[in-house]
């Protein structure tokens, strides 16, 4: 598996969050939350191997964290934070579980359920950590489809859909990268062998 392919999208992927977050109006609809959280876990679970499978995703989404929440003056230490891990780590086993068949035909389908997954975790973390919602099935169905009016114009739904047609397009860019990286990886394997003998 090329590393060096992948360590790079996944920057590039962390670099456009971060530019999102700094350059892009909070009114703006239509781009909120298209962010390559998701894509980023599966795709890391999905293509590195070993331990960075865990560590690169993670650490690559906290470094965003960090930057995002310095310049909203958040805090890192927020229930929000940790079902937002929570939902990551889930996604990166999810990609683990594909490790062997990683492909458009197996990965779309797991970015689909990816984004499910975060929405539903982070959004019943929203639920149970803000006071705002009430602590029924009616205030988890307010968290999962409409959210609190207070916090932005911008429905919870809205954010899903975004949230899935960003996995949706990221996953789908790092398939390609990783599978164009890798017939050139296998091509040049040939050459190398030639010149040897």
């Amino acid at each position: 598996m090329p590393m060096i392919p992948a360590l790079l999208l996944i920057i590039s992927a962390v670099a456009y969050r971060i530019a999102m977050g700094l350059f892009v109006q909070s009114d703006s609809t239509w781009l909120s939350n298209f962010a390559p959280l998701a894509a980023i876990a599966l795709c890391g679970g999905a293509f590195f191997p070993g331990k960075y499978k865990w560590g690169v995703p993670l650490l690559a989404l906290l470094v965003s964290d960090v930057v995002l929440n310095i310049h909203y003056s958040a805090s890192l230490l927020d229930p929000l934070i940790f079902g937002r891990y929570l939902a990551l780590i889930v996604v990166v086993c999810l990609g683990a579980t594909l490790r062997n068949q990683a492909a458009f035909r197996s990965l779309l389908p797991a970015s689909v359920a990816g984004s499910v997954i975060f929405y539903v975790i982070t959004n019943a973390f929203s639920w149970l950590s803000d006071p705002g919602y009430v602590k029924n099935f009616g205030g988890l169905i307010q968290a999962l489809t409409v959210g609190l009016p207070a916090y932005s114009a911008t429905p919870a739904w809205m954010f899903f859909r975004n949230s899935l047609v960003s996995d949706l397009f990221f996953t789908a860019v790092f398939v390609l990268c990783m599978n164009f990286a890798a017939k050139f990886e296998r091509s040049r394997a040939p050459a190398a062998l030639s010149r040897a003998a």
